[in-house]
């Protein structure tokens, strides 16, 4: 069946207290909306509209970075969730199948949940997704007979009665998509609020005949965000979650309350990571990898047997074959270094290509940047860098090759050669005390003023 994905993202979200419009604040090094998106990325959509309003042009960016099929309309004025889901009917107008309407400052709504909603559908017309709250407050509440629901009822217009119901809505709903757009278009805002309310649609649906029911999910899933302080325990919440998937399969994590997962690690079984340890966006490490204590990682691959750090930062573009040996305060940025690599201490790898077992000297830096233009570094097998080599890209370093301690290298250097680049020692007798006393002099003179 066809499934078309509605997001609502237009909210100022004004107790955030910020600029960035609500759905671009961050969990796990991803944007709110991204997380919503992910989620209903497992159905499989073959139409995502994404409904924007504050920041609508940042919004649209940032869905469009996510996934570039997805299509935006602006809420304008923002007048509700059903006036904003009426908002997508002019590009779903030939769509057909269902469609599920989620929220871009929910995260953590599950695929599971809803794979459980489509299904529900056999039974119903429209289905809504709710929780049992341990504070309902001020959440929507499911009016329900079994697992029909009745009516949602928002608090500000509940009873006493309706208010004392603990079965809450998310705001999520999947149904029909002509059917749910022509209702949709048909709401009213004859409420405490004046807005045209999503909720209203079930009542107008059982008005027409047709059912609805409830699919139910933890409340930990429907976790909304509205304020820095919720933001901070989202993180928190994700985190844990990432952390307990991990250890359950099979990887080990030293101090696990310090390591810091992104929406997209991937870890494989065995692998050892020591703590406090940051990883962002597209991050693969391979089984039985290790990564010591005090690493940053982002965008970088490690492979199996690999160790990094402790003290490593690997950039995006930086690719770790098998039995590399990345160590203390390296940093490596696009470069693929191959099997055995040995990178101990104190080094800058940028735009480089390391051949399999090359050791690479303390202080090495591959100076890749010419103030316009970044360039490569080539370094054959078996090759062997001494410290502080200054590599002036673009170059070549052949496999076999040596350079000499304290090197500028700017020139290629062949197979198997030994390249020296130092400029000629010279030592002048006895004038070390004479500078010396040449250079008190001319501070004393200074502190004298």
């Amino acid at each position: 069946m066809m499934v078309s994905l509605i997001v609502l993202a237009a909210g100022m979200g004004t107790r955030m207290n910020s600029d960035t419009p609500k759905v671009l604040h961050q969990v796990a090094s991803a944007h709110l909306l991204h997380h919503a998106l992910l989620a209903g990325a497992s159905l499989e959509p073959s139409r995502i509209v994404v409904v924007t309003g504050h920041g609508a042009d940042t919004v649209a960016a940032s869905a469009a970075d996510f996934d570039p099929a997805c299509e935006c309309v602006l809420q304008e004025p923002q007048l509700g969730t059903g006036h904003a889901v009426a908002q997508a009917a002019p590009l779903l107008q030939d769509a057909t199948g269902d469609a599920f309407v989620l929220y871009g400052d929910t995260p953590f709504i599950r695929p599971e949940t809803l794979s459980a909603m489509q299904a529900a559908r056999a039974k119903h017309s429209i289905i809504v997704l709710g929780f049992h709250a341990a504070d309902p407050g001020r959440y929507g509440r499911l009016v329900a007979q079994g697992e029909a629901l009745e009516k949602i009822v928002e608090y500000k217009d509940a009873t006493n009665e309706e208010r004392a119901i603990t079965l809450c809505n998310s705001g999520v709903i999947c149904a029909d998509v002509q059917v749910l757009m022509r209702l949709a278009g048909a709401l009213k805002n004859d409420n405490a609020a004046g807005e045209y309310y999503l909720t209203d649609i079930i009542g107008m649906a059982r008005t027409e005949g047709l059912s609805a029911g409830i699919v139910l999910c933890d409340e930990a899933e429907t976790m909304g965000i509205n304020t820095r302080a919720e933001l901070a325990r989202a993180e928190a919440a994700f985190q844990f979650r990432a952390r307990t998937e991990a250890l359950d399969n099979g990887v080990t994590l030293t101090a696990p309350e310090t390591v810091f997962f992104a929406i997209d690690t991937h870890i494989g079984r065995d692998a050892i990571i020591g703590p406090n340890v940051l990883m962002g966006r597209g991050v693969t490490i391979e089984s039985g990898a290790e990564v010591k204590g005090f690493c940053h990682l982002e965008g970088c691959h490690i492979s199996r047997g690999a160790s990094v750090g402790p003290f490593a930062r690997l950039r995006t573009g930086a690719e770790l074959a098998e039995d590399v040996h990345v160590g203390n305060f390296v940093e490596i940025k696009n470069s693929i270094l191959d099997e055995g690599v040995k990178v101990g201490h104190l080094t800058y790898l940028g735009d480089a290509d390391v051949g399999e077992f090359t050791n690479i000297g303390a202080g090495t830096v591959t100076c890749n940047y010419d103030g316009v233009m970044k360039h490569r570094t080539t370094i054959g097998r078996k090759a062997f860098i001494g410290s502080d080599t200054m590599l002036v890209a673009p170059v070549r370093v052949g496999h076999g090759a040596l350079t000499g301690s304290g090197s500028v290298i700017t020139d290629d250097v062949p197979d198997e050669a030994i390249a020296l680049g130092r400029a000629k020692q010279v030592n002048k007798a006895g004038l070390a005390p004479k500078l010396f006393e040449k250079l008190k002099y001319i501070k004393e003179k200074q502190q004298k003023g």
